[in-house]
């Protein structure tokens, strides 16, 4: 049962991660636009550093449960 546990967590962990690259790589181009105002840029660069972050912590958790699942 622990390991069904594990597996789940794994895959949650997994898409969250997905979804903060993601979220990360929306932000670096918006941070990069000259067209955007100067606020939207720094919120995003700001947001680019806060999702890579988020990305990380997902992805070391995500580490965790597949090993986890393995025993």
């Amino acid at each position: 049962m622990e390991t069904i546990k594990n597996t789940v967590n794994y895959v949650s962990e997994s898409v969250q991660s997905a979804g903060s690259s993601a979220s990360k790589e929306t932000n670096k181009q918006v941070a990069k636009d000259d067209d955007a105002s100067l606020t939207s840029r720094a919120t995003a660069a700001k947001d680019a550093v806060i999702d890579k972050k988020d990305e990380k912590s997902h992805d070391a958790k995500a580490d965790v449960h597949k090993e986890s699942a393995k025993h």
